[in-house]
Protein backbone atom coordinates (compact mmCIF):
# COMPACT_ATOMS: atom_id res chain seq x y z
CA UNK A 1 0.00 0.00 0.00
CA UNK A 2 1.36 3.33 -0.54
CA UNK A 3 -0.44 6.92 0.22
CA UNK A 4 -2.10 7.48 -3.04
CA UNK A 5 -4.38 4.41 -1.40
CA UNK A 6 -4.85 6.33 1.93
CA UNK A 7 -8.54 7.98 2.90
CA UNK A 8 -7.59 10.79 5.11
CA UNK A 9 -10.45 11.95 7.09
CA UNK A 10 -11.71 13.12 10.47
CA UNK A 11 -12.70 10.41 12.72
CA UNK A 12 -16.34 9.98 13.70
CA UNK A 13 -18.09 9.03 16.75
CA UNK A 14 -18.05 5.40 15.64
CA UNK A 15 -14.53 5.24 14.84
CA UNK A 16 -13.40 4.65 18.48
CA UNK A 17 -13.02 0.85 18.71
CA UNK A 18 -10.67 1.68 16.02
CA UNK A 19 -8.88 4.77 17.49
CA UNK A 20 -8.44 3.93 21.16
CA UNK A 21 -5.84 1.03 19.98
CA UNK A 22 -3.87 3.29 18.08
CA UNK A 23 -4.08 6.29 21.15
CA UNK A 24 -2.73 3.03 23.85
CA UNK A 25 0.05 2.41 21.16
CA UNK A 26 1.32 6.14 21.08
CA UNK A 27 1.16 5.74 25.04
CA UNK A 28 3.12 3.07 25.03
CA UNK A 29 5.73 4.15 22.74
CA UNK A 30 6.06 6.65 24.89
CA UNK A 31 6.13 5.22 28.23
CA UNK A 32 3.68 6.53 29.75
CA UNK A 33 -0.38 6.14 29.90
CA UNK A 34 -3.47 8.38 31.28
CA UNK A 35 -6.37 7.23 32.89
CA UNK A 36 -9.44 5.97 31.12
CA UNK A 37 -11.10 9.25 32.69
CA UNK A 38 -8.63 10.88 30.45
CA UNK A 39 -8.93 8.76 27.39
CA UNK A 40 -12.75 9.44 27.42
CA UNK A 41 -12.39 13.25 27.71
CA UNK A 42 -9.83 13.45 25.11
CA UNK A 43 -12.12 11.58 22.57
CA UNK A 44 -14.77 13.95 23.82
CA UNK A 45 -12.88 16.83 22.82
CA UNK A 46 -11.22 15.46 19.68
CA UNK A 47 -14.99 15.35 18.37
CA UNK A 48 -16.61 18.66 19.96
CA UNK A 49 -16.64 21.30 17.19
CA UNK A 50 -16.62 24.02 19.75
CA UNK A 51 -13.17 22.65 20.60
CA UNK A 52 -10.25 23.52 19.73
CA UNK A 53 -8.77 19.75 19.74
CA UNK A 54 -8.98 17.76 16.28
CA UNK A 55 -8.02 13.94 15.04
CA UNK A 56 -7.54 12.89 11.46
CA UNK A 57 -7.76 9.29 10.46
CA UNK A 58 -5.88 7.73 7.49
CA UNK A 59 -7.85 4.51 6.15
CA UNK A 60 -6.38 1.66 4.20
CA UNK A 61 -7.80 -1.41 2.80
CA UNK A 62 -6.54 -4.83 4.43
CA UNK A 63 -5.79 -7.63 2.69
CA UNK A 64 -9.28 -8.54 2.27
CA UNK A 65 -10.34 -5.58 1.53
CA UNK A 66 -11.78 -3.84 4.13
CA UNK A 67 -11.13 0.16 5.47
CA UNK A 68 -8.32 -0.60 8.79
CA UNK A 69 -7.54 2.82 10.64
CA UNK A 70 -3.50 3.33 10.35
CA UNK A 71 -2.75 5.87 11.75
CA UNK A 72 -3.88 9.43 14.12
CA UNK A 73 -2.86 12.79 14.41
CA UNK A 74 -4.15 14.93 17.22
CA UNK A 75 -4.21 18.76 16.53
CA UNK A 76 -5.09 21.82 18.20
CA UNK A 77 -5.27 25.54 17.59
CA UNK A 78 -3.56 27.61 19.65
CA UNK A 79 -3.27 31.65 20.41
CA UNK A 80 0.32 33.19 19.94
CA UNK A 81 1.52 36.45 21.85
CA UNK A 82 3.97 36.48 18.17
CA UNK A 83 1.15 36.36 15.74
CA UNK A 84 -2.50 38.02 15.73
CA UNK A 85 -3.46 34.56 14.35
CA UNK A 86 -3.32 31.27 15.77
CA UNK A 87 -0.70 27.94 15.19
CA UNK A 88 -1.21 24.68 14.94
CA UNK A 89 0.25 22.42 17.64
CA UNK A 90 0.36 18.83 15.93
CA UNK A 91 0.31 16.70 19.61
CA UNK A 92 0.17 13.18 18.81
CA UNK A 93 0.95 11.17 15.58
CA UNK A 94 0.80 7.51 15.51
CA UNK A 95 0.96 4.91 13.06
CA UNK A 96 0.66 1.09 13.00
CA UNK A 97 3.85 -0.24 13.15
CA UNK A 98 2.65 -1.96 9.93
CA UNK A 99 2.29 0.62 8.17
CA UNK A 100 5.57 2.21 8.88
CA UNK A 101 7.02 3.38 6.10
CA UNK A 102 4.02 3.57 3.63
CA UNK A 103 3.49 7.10 3.64
CA UNK A 104 0.72 7.09 6.84
CA UNK A 105 2.99 9.50 8.57
CA UNK A 106 3.82 12.06 6.01
CA UNK A 107 -0.08 11.95 4.81
CA UNK A 108 -1.62 12.57 8.11
CA UNK A 109 1.42 15.57 8.51
CA UNK A 110 0.60 17.08 5.42
CA UNK A 111 -3.19 16.98 6.07
CA UNK A 112 -2.42 18.51 9.01
CA UNK A 113 -0.49 21.65 7.25
CA UNK A 114 -3.68 21.68 5.09
CA UNK A 115 -6.01 22.22 7.59
CA UNK A 116 -3.96 24.97 9.40
CA UNK A 117 -3.45 26.47 6.05
CA UNK A 118 -7.25 26.83 5.51
CA UNK A 119 -7.63 27.86 9.79
CA UNK A 120 -5.69 30.96 8.50
CA UNK A 121 -3.11 29.41 11.11
CA UNK A 122 0.68 30.94 10.81
CA UNK A 123 2.79 27.64 11.96
CA UNK A 124 2.47 24.15 12.42
CA UNK A 125 4.48 22.83 15.11
CA UNK A 126 5.36 19.65 17.49
CA UNK A 127 7.82 18.04 19.24
CA UNK A 128 9.43 14.22 19.55
CA UNK A 129 11.82 12.74 21.56
CA UNK A 130 15.74 13.52 20.57
CA UNK A 131 16.26 9.60 20.20
CA UNK A 132 13.20 9.16 18.10
CA UNK A 133 15.43 8.74 15.11
CA UNK A 134 12.80 6.82 12.70
CA UNK A 135 10.21 9.74 12.92
CA UNK A 136 12.88 12.42 13.34
CA UNK A 137 14.01 11.52 9.57
CA UNK A 138 10.49 11.81 8.30
CA UNK A 139 10.19 15.44 10.38
CA UNK A 140 13.43 16.72 8.80
CA UNK A 141 12.04 16.63 5.42
CA UNK A 142 9.17 17.84 6.22
CA UNK A 143 9.44 20.75 8.81
CA UNK A 144 12.47 22.86 9.98
CA UNK A 145 14.12 22.26 13.61
CA UNK A 146 14.57 25.73 15.43
CA UNK A 147 16.82 23.82 18.10
CA UNK A 148 14.47 25.26 21.21
CA UNK A 149 14.43 22.70 24.17
CA UNK A 150 11.75 21.98 26.16
CA UNK A 151 11.38 22.70 29.95
CA UNK A 152 8.32 21.80 31.87
CA UNK A 153 6.88 20.99 35.76
CA UNK A 154 4.21 19.02 35.82
CA UNK A 155 1.71 19.02 38.55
Amino acid sequence: MTASHLTLRPLAAADRAAWEPLWQGYLAFYRTSVPPQTTDVTWSRLLDPAEPMHVLGAFGADESGRERLLGIVHFIFHRSTWTPGNYCYLQDLFTLPEARGMGVGRALIEAVYAKAKQAGASRVHWLTQEGNATARALYDKLAEHPGFTQYRKIF
